[in-house]
């Protein structure tokens, strides 16, 4: 969906407009960084005031979030993904961990029921790049990784709005994994390869309960590790 010049009426709202038509339709991915301003300026057929004001406008409801020295990026896609975020933020990450673990829990139990060949096999490249970039030493690679891991996992649930909802908590899972990455403990514990392995070998099994078992047992062990950083520090 390409960039059009605009009418000269009411310049800043058409602007939103297109903006926001570009995020909530996909084209501009959660988690992109959007053109610079000079390009949007150029495409739109506007003043830079006017795209700085939509931009600001964009960043202010929280769908943009500016990023010193690196640009602005996408940060929500819809109204509900805007009011997580805005929760998460009041949260605590225990608090956020509760919320992820009643979502995958109940994804893990649906996906082994509901899970495609297509799903397993997506499932097992998925682990593949996890362990990849742990191996690798590559703490962002691992990031991405395993949040790309959980989502497929969720997506294998076949059950869109809890692909949404898990969807919306990304930006606080991964202020989690950070954390947990560089907390203190054991490196497996750290890690949570076995119950991952394990959790992709349930779910291909059909066993419900045993993929339930494992989001446990990893929601447990992040848990753990983020009690170990709260005593450090207090």
């Amino acid at each position: 969906m390409p960039l059009k010049s605009t009418e000269r009426s009411s310049l800043v709202d058409q602007v939103i407009s297109q903006l926001r038509l570009l995020i909530e339709s996909g084209e501009w991915p959660v988690g992109t960084k959007i053109p610079a301003e000079p390009l949007l300026v150029s495409t739109l057929g506007v003043g830079r005031n006017t795209v700085r004001e939509a931009v600001r406008a964009l960043v202010h409801s929280g769908m943009l979030e500016p990023r010193q020295g690196d640009g602005t990026y996408v940060r929500a896609d819809d109204d509900l993904g805007i009011a997580v975020l805005r929760r998460l933020h009041r949260a605590g990450m225990l608090e956020a961990l509760e919320v992820r673990s009643s979502l995958e829990r109940d994804a893990a139990r649906l996906a082994a029921t509901r899970r495609t060949a297509a799903d397993v096999a997506e499932l097992r490249a998925a682990l593949a790049e996890r362990e990849a970039a742990w191996f690798a030493g590559d703490e962002q690679q691992l990031i991405v990784a395993d949040l790309r891991f959980h989502r497929v996992a969720v997506g294998a649930a076949h059950n869109g709005m809890l692909a949404d909802l898990y969807g919306h908590l990304t930006d606080g899972l991964r202020a989690v994994v950070e954390t947990v990455l560089q907390g203190p403990g054991d490196e497996e514990v750290r890690f949570q390869g076995a119950a991952h392995c394990a959790l992709v070998d349930a779910i291909e099994a059909g066993d419900a309960d045993a993929a339930q078992r494992c989001v446990e047992q990893y929601i447990g062990e992040s848990a753990y590790s983020l009690r170990l950083m709260d005593e450090a520090e207090s």
